[in-house]
């Protein structure tokens, strides 16, 4: 089936692969800890923990380490998990950077490389990840043995029946690229499993997995304005093609124009990139109102230089011309997302991206626009906060669902 050739399989996952997860991931989080615990959080049976947890030793994935202290009796046993016993590798293929991390079992950075996302068409975006997989693995100096696993999450859109990924942004020339070969490149390359997933919809499970404190049921993660990751009832949301979470319309499309005749300006519809057009207006801006403003200071007087974390601490230096950018942007996401809250009635929203480092001068207009435009009950409900993640997100988020691949099939 095409869905195996992605990230997201909960409708296939069996019987023993749900225990497996719902096991291997207390024993992640809380580990060491006792069978008898693990019985009580997953609501499996002591017997059944027991037999899981023993196969697990057995294979080297889980280890015991000492004892609780006693009630009465003997001292239970303390498992924890192995997590030097393999890595995995996680890409984010993004709008305009490209970050490869490696991970342990536990989900713990061990490496890092981050560079510009190749100007190229998709194919030769994608098929570059080969050369990161090499470069990560130097500079982790690990062996390829080792690597237990590759997960991409990827800009664009997803569909997992053709099995192709096609770029959004019209600069690049909206080309069309295999995810399907660069899986099956890898995979014969590294002789490991390779698995692609859209970038927002990685990141959402990154942040709820490796970002959030609490347990999350329904939550949202908001790609600048790109797109948005969907988690309903603690699962992953991505439609009959993998393409779900795209918030944004076609408006520039030559056809559009006769179905959007009625709204003069439909900025809220139109894709702005992932700093939310916020560069490209400040350098609109002080080009022509030949203005002073922190923004240009901190360029060296080059307009050309401007980037949004120059515009950000201008704003936290009380800049008002980057404060009011923060605040329109902001503005302008809020639609989106009151939107969005009145449709799913999230707990959480969380906001990625980058300009999400701006704090309170971006969220709060973000969320002064959802308590007015959304319906008081989900709005009441909702909390928007910034991604934990950061730049790493989408890169973690895909090296957690390879483990969850990897911990599913033991």
């Amino acid at each position: 089936m095409a869905t195996r050739q992605t990230l997201f399989r909960d409708q296939l996952l069996s019987d023993r692969e749900r225990k497996n997860l719902a096991i291997l991931d207390v024993i992640r989080k809380s580990g060491p800890v006792t069978r008898t615990e693990i019985s009580r959080v997953t609501k499996l049976n002591i017997v059944t923990v027991s037999n899981y947890v023993n196969s697990y030793i057995d294979k080297g994935l889980v280890i015991e380490k000492g004892f609780d202290v006693s009630t009465g009796g003997r001292k239970p046993t303390l498992v924890e998990l192995n997590a030097k016993q393999g890595y995995v590798i996680g890409i984010d293929i993004g709008p305009v950077n490209m970050v490869a991390i490696i991970t342990d079992l536990a989900t713990t950075p061990i490496s890092k490389i981050k560079k510009l996302r190749p100007q190229g068409p998709m194919n030769e975006v994608v098929s570059s990840s080969i050369e990161m997989v090499y470069e990560i693995i130097e500079k982790a100096k690990l062996e390829k043995s080792k690597i237990k696993g590759v997960g991409l999450g990827v800009s664009g859109i997803i569909d997992a029946i053709a099995g192709t990924v096609r770029d959004t942004d019209p600069v690049r020339g909206q080309t069309t690229g295999s995810y399907v070969s660069v899986k099956s490149m890898i995979e014969k390359e590294f002789h490991m499993p390779t698995f692609v997933g859209n970038d927002s919809t990685v990141a959402a499970f990154g942040e709820r997995h490796l970002g959030l404190e609490q347990e999350v049921n329904d939550m949202l993660y908001i790609y600048s304005d790109v797109g948005c990751g969907i988690i309903i009832k603690g699962e992953i949301y991505c439609g009959a093609g993998g393409s779900a979470g795209e918030i944004q319309l076609a408006v520039d499309n030559p056809y559009a124009e006769k179905f959007v005749y009625w709204q003069k300006d439909p900025n809220y519809l139109r894709p702005w990139g992932v700093d939310l057009g916020i560069t490209a207006e400040a350098k609109k801006i002080l080009s022509k109102e030949k203005t002073a403003s922190k923004i240009l200071d901190l360029a060296g007087g080059n307009i050309e230089d401007i980037n949004i974390d120059m515009i950000i601490e201008a704003a936290k230096a009380d800049d008002k011309i980057a404060i009011d950018l923060l605040e329109n942007a902001g503005q302008h996401l809020g639609i989106r997302v009151a939107y969005l809250v009145n449709l799913f009635n999230p707990e959480i929203v969380v906001v990625g991206g980058g300009v999400e480092k701006a704090g309170e001068l971006f969220l709060g207009p973000i969320r002064q626009v959802v308590k007015a435009l959304a319906f008081e009950e989900p709005a009441n409900t909702v909390k928007i906060i910034p991604s934990r993640l950061g730049d790493s997100g989408v890169a973690l988020g895909a090296a957690a669902l390879v483990l969850r691949e990897i911990f599913a099939r033991i």
